[in-house]
C-alpha cells in the first residue's frame, strides 16, 4: 500500500519526523484499531486516531449521549443528546478524515461477541469504566497476542498502561480481582480524559509504527492536582 498525494500533504508533519516518515505513515494507514468506549476517554482517542490516519477504527459503545456527558465528552454537542455515541462518533469523524473506515458496534462488549470483534484488530484501546469489559478485553487480547492500551480516570488522577505487548504482563496479572465498589460512579474533572486519552493514543501510534519505548510493564500515573507524573514498574 502507498500514500496518495493528498495523504502526503495531509500527513506532512508526520512524514518529516525521522521516526515515522512515509513508512510509518503507511503502517498507520494499514492499522486496525478498536476503541472500546466512546465517552470521556474515547472522545480524544477517536479524534486523534482519525486525525493521524489510522485506516480502520472500530467503535464499541452501547450508550447514548446525555447532557451530563458534555462536561468531558468533547466529541458531542447538545443537539446530539439521545443519539447513539458510537454511530454519532463515526459520522462526525468520517467528516474529519474521509480516508478512515469506521466499524460501528452500538452495543455492549460481552463474552458472546468480544472474541469475534477484538480478534479483527491490531491494537485495542480500553476507554471504558466498566470493569467486566476491561477484564474481557484483557483476556481476548492475551489469547490473540493483541496489545491492550489501558486508560482510567477518577477525579483528578489518571492512569495509562500497555498490556499483553510482546509477552509483557496482562491487566489481570496486575489486577487479579475486580475491586470492591468498582460499580460506584466517580466524578472527574472534565479536562482529565483529554490528557489521559491523548497519552493512550500516543502509545497506540508508537505500537503501530514501532517507535519509542512502549509503556509495557509500566503504569503511568498522572496527578492533575499536583501536576505530577509517576511511572510504576509492574514487574
Amino acid at each position: 500500500m502507498f500514500l496518495t498525494d493528498h495523504e502526503k500533504e495531509r500527513y506532512h508533519r508526520h512524514l518529516i519526523i525521522p521516526e515515522i516518515g512515509e513508512e510509518g505513515q503507511i503502517k498507520i494507514k494499514n492499522a486496525k484499531v478498536l476503541v472500546v468506549g466512546a465517552g470521556g476517554l474515547g472522545s480524544p482517542v477517536l479524534q486523534y486516531l482519525a486525525a493521524a490516519g489510522v485506516g480502520t477504527i472500530g467503535i464499541v459503545d452501547a450508550d447514548e449521549v446525555s447532557i451530563s456527558n458534555l462536561q468531558r465528552q468533547i466529541l458531542y454537542h447538545e443537539a446530539e443528546v439521545g443519539l447513539s455515541k458510537a454511530e454519532t462518533a463515526a459520522q462526525k469523524l468520517g467528516k474529519q478524515n474521509s480516508n478512515v473506515h469506521f466499524n460501528v458496534y452500538p452495543y455492549f462488549l460481552v463474552e458472546e461477541n468480544g472474541t469475534q470483534i477484538i480478534a479483527e484488530y491490531d491494537v485495542v484501546l480500553g476507554c471504558t469504566d466498566n470493569f467486566p469489559s476491561r477484564y474481557l478485553i484483557d483476556e481476548v487480547c492475551k489469547e490473540n497476542g493483541i496489545p491492550y492500551v489501558h486508560g482510567s480516570i477518577a477525579e483528578f488522577e489518571g492512569q495509562v498502561a500497555v498490556f499483553n505487548y510482546r509477552g509483557g504482563p496482562s491487566y489481570r496479572s496486575i489486577f487479579p480481582e475486580i475491586p470492591d465498589g468498582s460499580d460506584l460512579p466517580l466524578g472527574v474533572i472534565g479536562v482529565l480524559p483529554g490528557i489521559i486519552g491523548s497519552m493512550q493514543t500516543c502509545e497506540a501510534l508508537k505500537i503501530i509504527t514501532g517507535t519509542g519505548q512502549v509503556l509495557s510493564g509500566k503504569l503511568l500515573i498522572y496527578d492533575a492536582l499536583q501536576a505530577s507524573l509517576m511511572k510504576v514498574d509492574l514487574g
